[in-house]
């Protein structure tokens, strides 16, 4: 199957040589593909060239074989974006709010914003001012003007940032349940964010694509790397300058340590298995190495 989205050797530079995004190559398909990355590894940058907002420096984006920067009307009718900061016009309801993205994007079947209302489960607040909104809500809404036109490729970026659990939950329900059978192009810094529903990880690091595998493909790489330690605090020091500790919890006189070294850190260092974080916060996983 041909991917619907390919990207050859991209790079954006900025300025005077800043280099946001360096070439980076990825073919994606349906699904939902978690972007990871710490902040300022470049995965907005990223995301706003695959929106047609900011065209590459260098190399090409291609969807369905069309290169977006040279026809950005190919793929802008076919995407739904939420960006980071989304804003709305708060003096509308959220009803007026849909009725006039609808309107700019040409979608002219008024059932259908009832319908993403409710699907983002705000049908019965469709009369209330976004100014109202708590922050949760605003981003469902964001989401459901972002599938007006009924995207093949929805991208979004940090949707969970300044939700609480609930809403985080929630959300990540819902890109999950649209992954089925569109493109969803989910970018975070928060691992718990993608690590149940995307079925794909492409992980930035400084402007650079570092590994792009499934969830499990980095779990398995990472077994055999992390270690479980209980030690005196005056070790800790020690073992943060010679391997990379993890996690340190104190526990009465002994500090638990989670530590990730190809060998065993220190005597009594006993192998553990990882979580995702733990895979993906661990610098010397081969994972994470450029090929």
């Amino acid at each position: 199957m041909s991917s619907l989205l390919e990207l050859q050797n991209v790079t954006k530079t900025f300025g005077k040589g800043v280099t946001a995004v360096a070439d980076l190559s990825l073919r994606l398909a349906p699904g939902v593909v978690g972007l990871i990355g710490h902040n300022g590894a470049g995965k907005t940058t990223l995301m706003q060239m695959i929106a047609t907002l900011s065209a590459p420096t260098s190399g090409r984006i291609l969807f369905d074989g069309v290169d977006i920067a040279k026809r950005p009307e190919t793929i802008r009718r076919r995407l739904g974006f939420l960006p980071q900061d989304f804003g709305v016009y708060r003096n509308l309801t959220a009803l007026e709010f849909m009725q006039y993205f609808a309107a700019l994007k040409g979608v002219r079947d008024p059932a259908r914003v009832r319908r993403l209302l409710e699907l983002v489960n705000l049908h019965e607040q469709a009369g209330r001012m976004a100014s109202t909104f708590s922050g949760g809500m605003l981003r469902r809404l964001g989401i459901a003007q972002a599938l007006l036109n009924d995207p093949d490729i929805l991208v979004v970026d940090e949707p969970t940032a300044g939700l609480d659990p609930e809403e985080r939950l929630r959300f990540r329900n819902l890109l999950a349940d649209l992954g089925c059978d569109k493109l969803v192009i989910l970018s975070t810094h928060i691992v718990s964010d993608v690590e149940t529903i995307a079925g794909q990880l492409a992980i930035m690091r400084s402007g650079r694509l570092v590994a792009c595998a499934t969830p499990e493909q980095i779990l398995a790489r990472a077994r055999g790397q992390v270690w479980a330690a209980s030690v005196d605090a005056a070790e800790v020091d020690h073992l943060r300058a010679s391997t990379h500790v993890l996690q340190a919890l104190r526990q009465g006189e002994k500090v638990a340590l989670r530590i990730a070294h190809p060998h065993p850190p220190c005597p009594g260092a006993q192998l553990s298995e990882p979580n995702l974080e733990e895979a993906l916060m661990a610098q010397r996983y081969a994972v994470l190495e450029p090929a």
